[in-house]
């Protein structure tokens, strides 16, 4: 069963979401809050394996509830995704790098919707191969300063591959198929690459094959 913590300042936001997922046999929304610091009291109490935050909320808003999140040793297994009205903006990419495993716009297809709560609480990747090229623009037109991150130097070969390919929006499955391997070494590889990059997760691991310089974004 794959818990669910709603946080979202707007009733019926909540109440939609909710509508949604308790329909699913494999969902349970064990939480409400219209506030991060309800959120983040409510994640530890709950344990969720996803968090549904909304971005801009008074008070405590999500980029500073995820932050929290990620920086709590007992909410590792917590996987929050973040809930916009606008799509990708600057708010997204504080969020992603405070620790968010991606993000969702709010007028979400439902079946798009309940696929990434399932994605998110898998541990896989979250960013629909568009979003990932999104971000891949975004660096390609306003590059941020690189940095030397840590655990670059002991990649493997098949380790920068995989995470290259990953940052360019490739699935699993599609990273596989490109290295002649498995989905599932596939995975192992990006899950390699995670642990020695310190990244919470896949989104993660993105912005930081491009803040490291690992991955170039290319000019078009």
């Amino acid at each position: 069963m794959i818990r669910v913590l709603l946080v979202d300042d707007q009733p019926l936001i909540r109440s939609g979401f909710r509508a949604l997922l308790d329909l699913e046999d494999d969902i349970e929304v064990v939480a409400e809050a219209a506030d991060g610091k309800a959120g983040l009291e409510l994640a530890r109490k709950h344990l969720p394996d996803v968090a549904l935050i909304d971005i801009q909320m008074p008070g405590v808003d999500g980029i500073e509830a995820t932050r929290r999140i990620a920086a709590d040793p007992a909410l590792t297994g917590v996987h929050v995704v973040i809930l916009t009205n606008y799509g990708l903006d600057e708010y997204v990419f504080d969020a992603l790098r405070a620790g968010a495993a991606g993000f969702l716009v709010k007028d979400i297809v439902p079946d798009d919707f309940l696929h990434a709560v399932r994605v998110a609480a898998r541990g896989d990747a979250l960013l629909a191969p568009s979003i990932t090229r999104k971000l891949i623009h975004r660096y390609v037109t306003q590059p941020l300063p690189s940095r030397t991150g840590p655990g670059l130097d002991q990649l493997t070969n098949r380790e920068r591959e995989a995470v290259t390919l990953a940052a360019q929006g490739l699935s699993n499955d599609e990273i596989a198929d490109q290295m002649v391997i498995s989905p599932t070494t596939a995975k192992t590889h990006i899950n390699r690459a995670m642990t020695k990059l310190h990244a919470r997760d896949r989104a993660q691991l993105v912005v930081m094959a491009y803040e490291s310089g690992l991955v170039a974004p290319r000019s078009t």
